[in-house]
């Protein structure tokens, strides 16, 4: 992606430790992990593919981070989720950031989804998250301060109707859990006010363009890049909590509500035609797909989480 040479924010995580589940597949997970290292923090990955976890701590080694490879089934409460949290401190020291990333889709329509398959995303998509963050909350209250950044969709949005509109058709599964997920967030980012930690949860406005997705033509015209997404993690996760939690956030309107610069997944570079000024119009494009799908106006749910700029 052509870049613009301008100069980057300042580094906001030196010296923290990140953990970030999800992170082997070179989507979301990766940049994000990606990212933080390059903002200063000692970041630990997990997910179960080990060769993927591999590339992406190459990934930050190169660039000078340091990564710690925590192989681990979410999907599976024996599957040493249950320690990842004190496996990372044990070698990296106290957790600062908990980004939950991983997930299981989980397209299919309501009556057609198998119990064992709901059972695999509630595990995945909202039991993983639940238990780590369990995991990690403790810690944070000790030491007074901590970031904990639940990724989301809009599909765990109620869409408008009756009858809702055919973008939620076969979402069940999938949106069910991001629903939940939701509500965890902003539940437990009410009960951690005022000691010191953020909790939010992050969405992306469009499709995120992984190296699949970018291969796919009904993307090519309408994409957000793997660096917003970045970008608005690395905002949540350096934050003032005091100031910044409880949001269920999109990624380009947070972007824009913070006029934050966004960079190439080092930090070095700003992203050409994805600065704060250049997001309205994408955001319109994209408010404009859905309109046609029946959902008008998708991005207001009367809440400051995600403001409109014409309001």
């Amino acid at each position: 992606m052509d870049t613009d040479t301008s100069s980057s924010p300042v580094p906001g995580c030196r010296g923290r430790v990140a953990l970030v589940t999800g992170a082997s597949e070179g989507g979301t997970g990766t940049a994000i992990a990606i990212r933080l290292a390059a903002a200063g923090a000692k970041v630990a990955i997990t997910a179960r593919t080990v060769s993927g976890l591999e590339e992406a701590r190459r990934r930050i080694e190169a660039t000078g981070g340091e990564c710690l490879v925590l192989p681990a089934d979410l999907s599976d409460p024996a599957g040493g989720r249950r320690e990842l949290v004190s496996r990372a401190e044990a070698e990296l020291g106290p957790l600062d950031i908990l980004v939950n990333d991983a997930y299981v889709p989980g397209f299919g329509s309501f009556d057609e989804t198998t119990a064992e398959a709901l059972e695999t995303s509630l595990q995945v998509n909202f039991l993983g998250p639940w238990e780590l963050m369990k995991a990690a909350v403790p810690g944070m209250r000790k030491r007074g301060r901590g970031w904990i950044l639940n990724l989301t969709s809009l599909l765990a949005e109620v869409p408008p109707g009756p009858p809702s509109p055919g973008l939620s058709n076969g979402r069940f599964q999938y949106g069910a859990t991001k629903a939940a997920l939701n509500q965890l967030t902003v539940i437990a980012a009410g009960e951690c006010a005022g000691q010191g930690i953020a909790v939010n949860a992050l969405s992306p406005v469009a499709v995120i363009a992984t190296a699949k997705m970018r291969a796919s033509a009904t993307v090519q015209s309408l994409y957000e890049p793997l660096e917003t997404m970045a970008e608005a993690a690395l905002a949540l996760c350096s934050g003032d909590p005091a100031v910044l939690s409880g949001r269920i956030a999109f990624s380009l309107q947070l972007l824009h509500e913070l006029r934050r610069p966004v960079c190439d997944l080092h930090g070095e570079c700003l992203v050409a035609g994805w600065q704060p000024d250049d997001l309205p119009v994408v955001i319109a494009r994209q408010e404009s797909l859905l309109a046609g799908q029946g959902w008008a106006d998708a991005y207001s749910f009367g809440r400051v989480n995600s403001p409109r700029f014409d309001r």
